[in-house]
């Protein structure tokens, strides 16, 4: 409703029903037809229905804006709940990937000491040949 009463094809039509009432009242009824015109110059029956719809129009105006105050209020709540919820979860994500860097960082330490007993292990089973010493001149 709102959309309609404040476009202009609203306005124009309008004003074109408003002059047509004050040329059927004042020139067609009381010049071409010679009757008393149903509504004479002041129009007070036009200013009647013009109060009238201004009155409506008020209070579909009101309504409207009232509506669209209480969709703009839930997009605000939900966003600010969203945004909440994004801040817990940016917390959350860190905190984890501290912890995966914390665990890389201990696999790492014990791949090293894995590789370093395998090694130890392999020589003396003689897996892996011995260190020869370079020959001594004597």
């Amino acid at each position: 409703m709102r959309n309609m009463m404040g476009s202009w094809p609203f306005v124009f039509t309008f004003f074109a029903i408003m002059i047509l009432w004050a040329v059927t009242n004042t020139f067609f009824f009381e010049h071409v037809l010679h009757h008393k015109a149903f509504d004479p110059y002041p129009y007070i029956l036009l200013n009647l229905f013009l109060s009238m719809l201004a009155g409506v129009q008020a209070a579909a105006l009101l309504i409207a804006a009232k509506r669209a105050d209480a969709v703009s209020s839930e997009v605000a709540l939900h966003t600010s709940n969203n945004t909440e919820d994004i801040k817990t979860l940016i917390q959350e994500n860190t905190e984890l990937t501290s912890q995966v860097k914390k665990n890389t960082d201990l696999l790492e330490e014990i791949h090293l000491h894995v590789a370093n007993i395998g090694k130890k292990v392999g020589a003396e089973m003689g897996h892996f040949p011995p260190v020869t010493p370079p020959p001594t001149s004597t």
